[in-house]
């Protein structure tokens, strides 16, 4: 296990490695947290691949000297490719999971043909495929008591100042994020969480800027490398039609439900999600290998 800062032009990235083979640049959700969301939820992948877990601009360990106006998905899909090229990476797969998720499918538009895989990990194509189903979901959500601490966590998001309250919003959030409220994984993750470091800064940001506005789904149609799909059939943020999109929009796109989970993919179905994910870049990471260097765009 390695962590370090990486130079990227006009900030730092930090990030956290381990093990050895394709890189997979894996991109944590939020906006304003940090790589500790996984937990050790991806380790196993480090038998196979070398993972490197991103604090993606402005957040987590990495420097906090970008500009606001800098704080974009498309920036920030632009870094994915920045640091790929700081790591003289020729070849790499790319895995964002839920605000991660959308700076990934940005990438992967912005940058067709570069990495030799992306991993869509319960993300959405379009601002309008998000709140929408988060306000549904918050309106249905049990008990009552739970919905007014879900729902008032949300609210804050878009005045919070301080690094601290992050945490406490996120593990406010948790129970929405598992299909099981009561799911004793939450303690666990949210023990883990503690350990992470957060930004008020970029998440008050992005809330009110419509967490991104991502809005790529006519362009969909641009990507050319291989990509996968990873939804939760019970996810009340991101949800099962929003990944159809992506998934039917993409050329040869894979799409993989989670039956049982929500938004936590990765820890609710813990060893399904990455049997999915080994599957993928196992059978796409070689066959690539050549057209990944020969077709990359760059910024």
């Amino acid at each position: 296990m390695s962590a370090r800062l990486v130079d990227i032009g006009d900030t730092q990235l930090h990030i956290d490695e381990r093990g050895d083979g394709l890189p997979l640049l894996v991109l944590h959700g939020g906006p304003g947290l940090d790589h500790t969301m996984f937990g050790h939820a991806l380790d196993p992948l480090g038998d196979a691949l070398r993972v490197i877990l991103v604090d993606q601009r402005a957040q987590g360990r990495s420097a906090r000297d970008s500009a606001p106006a800098t704080w974009t998905l498309a920036q920030m899909a632009a870094d994915v490719s920045a640091l790929a090229a700081a790591l003289e990476l020729d070849r790499y797969a790319v895995l964002g999971h839920s605000f991660g998720a959308m700076v990934a499918l940005q990438h992967a538009v912005d940058f067709s043909g570069q990495p030799v895989a992306t991993i869509v990990s319960s993300g959405v194509p379009s601002e309008d495929l998000l709140m929408p189903h988060v306000e549904a979901s918050i309106v249905a959500l049990e008990p009552p008591e739970l919905r007014e601490i879900v729902a008032a966590s949300w609210e804050r998001e878009a005045s919070v100042t301080d690094d601290a309250e992050v945490l406490q919003l996120l593990i406010d959030q948790l129970p929405f994020h598992f299909a099981d409220v009561n799911d004793p994984r939450i303690a666990d993750l949210a023990a883990e969480c503690e350990q992470g470091a957060y930004s008020a800064d970029v998440l008050r940001h992005f809330a009110n800027e419509g967490y991104g506005g991502i809005n790529v789904v006519d362009r969909l149609g641009e990507v050319r490398h291989p990509v996968l799909v990873l939804a939760g059939r019970h996810d009340r943020t991101c949800s099962v039609e929003a990944a159809e999109v992506i998934a039917g929009g993409i050329p040869n796109a894979e799409l993989g439900i989670l039956e049982s989970a929500g938004h936590m993919t990765f820890i609710e179905e813990n060893a399904a999600y990455l049997r999915l994910v080994a599957d993928f870049l196992g059978r796409h990471a070689s066959v690539f290998s050549q057209a990944a260097g020969s077709s990359a765009q760059h910024p």
